[in-house]
């Protein structure tokens, strides 16, 4: 089995910085084989992806509402991937959800439903 624990969520003012952590843990894990997506949803709307990290190379991909903003970074040695979040905005409000699938390479909107879930981390920007 696979779990995943994300940590880091908390309220910010606009403009300011929040790092996610999705870390992974279970006797089958291994950053090396799978793919790990970042997902949030926001009150009264749909899950959205916001990036996601391959297994096979490390590549990372992101939503266009996040490009240039958002950064995924994996530690294997940790099997821990992050999710540095800059420049937040107040549409940037959800609860944050890091996803794991066996897989080489990720999609920001993956076709198959990823196999592992976190429970999810609150993320409230606000002035």
């Amino acid at each position: 089995q696979v779990q995943l624990v994300e940590s880091g969520g908390g309220s910010v003012q606009p403009g300011g910085s929040l790092r996610l952590s999705c870390a992974g843990s279970g006797t089958r894990f291994n950053l090396d084989y799978y793919v790990i997506n970042w997902f949030r949803q926001a009150p009264g709307k749909e899950r959205e992806g916001v990036g996601c990290v391959s297994s096979y190379d490390g590549s990372t991909l992101y939503a266009d509402s996040v490009k240039g903003r958002f950064t995924i970074s994996r530690d294997k040695a940790k099997n821990t991937v992050y999710l540095q979040m800059t420049s937040l905005k107040p549409e940037d409000t959800a609860v944050y959800y890091c996803a794991a699938e066996a897989r080489a390479m990720c999609e920001v909107e993956p076709t198959t439903e990823p196999d592992y879930w976190g429970q999810g981390t609150e993320v409230t920007v606000s002035s």
